[in-house]
């Protein structure tokens, strides 16, 4: 009886086949399943394993990492100063670091990855720098001298009749005819002249049985028959309508999850033409299929050259408290043989790019590190107190004992502290004093008298004298974090000498406001009046969870106040928040360590302008000025503690604390 058994073919090809079609510009990429749709397929691939995609995911974050830097370099300012306005902006709408996420994860699921060059009019310079999708490209037919010199791009290769791949050159700096360029790049395939290979590719069956497996099971829920049962009729072969009406019939009656738990009855006048039913059982099914899912688990997690499944976000059976050693291993090896090479290839392309720029400078990833990358739970408990180990467990510290006699609580320079508020406030009224302050005594919060200070007078004197409220008349034209600035540059007057530098003052009177900062000027660009000043913000990612507040930053976060750089600089020369500098200072940098060790907030810039005088126009854009001079201000070459700034105390090193 002709088609009266089905087979189904299981063999698989995921090996890619690149060939030249003739009456093609382009080099076909793919296998005989996915014609010139290799790049689709590992997509594809992506979206129907959870644990390769797992990895992707994980890899691309390893390798993209926190940020990228440049060096500090005091040897050429100009070039220092032109990288890192690219680093913010790659492109009109992406930093590069935006864009290195995306090359990113092309290249470790690709193999590969694509940047579309676009250089200056002048040809002189690269303008932009945008990513390109890797299954968008296409390589063009070598040249004579075995070169890729064309490659083609198109939005869905399966349907290059409505998307026609259209050529574009590609990157060369010796060339630069076209103002747009395509530089394609990856890793050495073996066997491979022209495109690029994950490196997994020798665990792509084994994906593919992952996502085989997974619509195994969903099949298995949706159709309750599935393929479980072989049904048999005795009494003659019905016509071909008859047994598709017949199969329907059954279908519609028995097959889906909604369906499971029905009977099957059956009407016959002669017993031996009754339906056989006869179940099609598989020997110890379920275990068969943890065996193969731990198979195809640990298979993917070889190809990737993955040692510790945690690393990935995979659970595993081992409880991570008892193999903290193993998992920081299993880290730094993957770091170093696997993330590394991948950013060490990424850096070299990039690096080829900022020479053309004139801005060759050395540059490094941020990289993301696991909680238990340097010390063990052994080396915690060693170095940690109680209460810090119980915050880290997301627990409240323990009460500080009270005790009777307060002189056994401590003594910090010379000074008793105290284990409660109350015992330090009768302490200052017996001295004279005006309050107290918090300190951290053996790893608990106690309490000093302020002996011989006016806390509150002089913080509330300053903020009365010296903090400003916004005048209508001022423009905000920027406001961010104060990160990379040194408290020693002078904001203001290098942001209007940027502007004086484009254009002459024009010939009219202007008004000056009554009081401004010696930073203030006069831009001569359009008359425009630049001023800087900064606030006192709180950093709502970190958790107060002692509860307790510090006086002087409640004050100045209430006050809501501006404040202009010279004023906070010498705000440090007087006891604003006495006790709390190096060593229980009473003075010290405030615009560094803001509310002193453990603090919570930080400074941010707000940049304002006010029209004075005539307006003229001009070309030139703030934005522009306000980019140079950030970068200038991140290039200066004093003392490099400037990144304190835009950092909370509680997030230093030691939390603040000097020692």
């Amino acid at each position: 009886m002709k088609d009266s058994i089905l087979s189904v073919n299981l063999e698989t090809s995921t090996a890619p086949v690149v060939q030249e079609v003739r009456g093609r510009d382009y080099i076909e990429y793919g296998t005989d399943d996915w014609r010139n749709l290799y790049p689709q397929f590992l997509i594809d691939l992506y979206y129907n394993s959870s644990t390769h995609a797992a990895i992707i995911n994980a890899t691309s974050e390893m390798i993209s990492a926190e940020d990228i830097i440049v060096k500090d370099d005091d040897t050429n300012l100009d070039a220092y100063v032109k990288l890192k306005k690219f680093l913010r902006h790659a492109n009109s709408k992406e930093s590069l670091h935006q864009v290195i996420k995306k090359i990113a994860f092309d290249f470790k699921l690709q193999g590969g990855y694509a940047i579309h060059i676009i250089w200056n009019r002048e040809r002189t310079e690269i303008a932009e720098i945008y990513h390109v999708p890797m299954e968008r490209v296409r390589a063009g037919r070598p040249n004579v001298m075995g070169i890729v010199d064309t490659y083609y791009i198109s939005a869905d290769w399966s349907n290059t009749r409505t998307h026609k791949p259209y050529p574009i050159a590609a990157f060369n700096v010796n060339d630069r005819t076209s103002g747009s360029q395509l530089l394609y790049t990856g890793a050495y395939s073996p066997n491979m002249d022209i495109y690029h290979t994950p490196d997994y590719l020798a665990s792509c069956n084994w994906a593919l049985v992952d996502q085989r497996v997974a619509e195994f099971h969903l099949n298995n829920i949706e159709n309750g028959f599935s393929g479980s049962y072989f049904i048999s009729f005795a009494n003659g072969v019905p016509t071909a309508e008859e047994r598709r009406q017949i199969e329907k019939s059954l279908t519609d009656k028995f097959v889906g999850a909604a369906n499971s738990g029905k009977f099957i009855l059956t009407f016959s006048d002669d017993r031996t033409r009754t339906p056989e039913i006869t179940p099609i059982s598989v020997s110890d099914a379920d275990k068969q299929y943890l065996a193969l899912q731990e198979l195809l688990v640990q298979n993917i997690l070889t190809g990737h050259r993955v040692t510790s499944p945690m690393l990935m976000g995979i659970k595993n059976d081992t409880g991570l408290g008892s193999n903290v050693d193993e998992l920081n291993s299993a880290f730094n090896f993957y770091l170093n043989t696997v993330i590394i090479p991948f950013q060490l290839h990424i850096k070299n392309t990039l690096q080829t790019i900022f020479s053309v720029n004139n801005m060759d400078l050395p540059v490094e990833f941020v990289q993301l590190k696991p909680i238990t990358l340097e010390f063990t739970s052994e080396d915690l408990k060693g170095i940690m107190t109680e209460d810090e180990l119980r915050e880290e467990m997301g627990l409240k510290p323990l009460d500080v004992e009270v005790r009777e006699d307060l002189s056994k609580v401590g003594m910090i320079d010379g000074q008793p502290v105290f284990s409660t508020i109350e015992e330090a406030e009768e302490h200052a009224k017996k001295k004279g004093c005006t309050g107290y302050h918090e300190h951290e005594y053996e790893g608990k919060t106690v309490y000093m008298a302020c002996e011989g200070h006016s806390e509150a007078t002089e913080l509330s004197k300053f903020i009365s004298e010296f903090g400003e409220d916004i005048p209508e008349d001022w423009e905000l034209v920027e406001e961010e974090v104060v990160d990379g600035e040194h408290q020693d540059f002078d904001f203001e007057a290098v942001l209007n000498d940027a502007a004086d530098e484009k254009i002459e003052l024009a010939s009219t009177g202007r008004a000056l406001p009554d009081r401004k900062s010696e930073q203030d000027g006069i831009s001569k660009k359009t008359g425009d009046y630049f001023r800087v000043r900064y606030v006192y913000a709180t950093d709502n990612f970190l958790v107060n969870k002692s509860g307790t507040k510090r006086k002087f930053c409640t004050q100045m976060v209430g006050a809501n106040k501006m404040y202009r750089k010279e004023d906070i600089i010498n705000m440090g020369k007087k006891a604003v928040n006495p006790g709390f500098g190096p060593r229980g200072a009473d003075k010290y940098s405030i615009f560094l360590y803001k509310g002193g060790p453990q603090c919570f907030h930080f400074w941010t810039r707000r940049i304002f302008k006010t029209v004075i005088g005539e307006s003229r126009t001009t070309k030139i854009e703030d934005a522009d000025l306000i980019g140079y001079t950030k970068a200038r201000s991140e290039g200066f070459t004093a003392k490099k503690n400037d990144r304190l700034v835009a950092i909370p105390p509680r997030k230093m090193k030691n939390n603040g604390y000097l020692d």
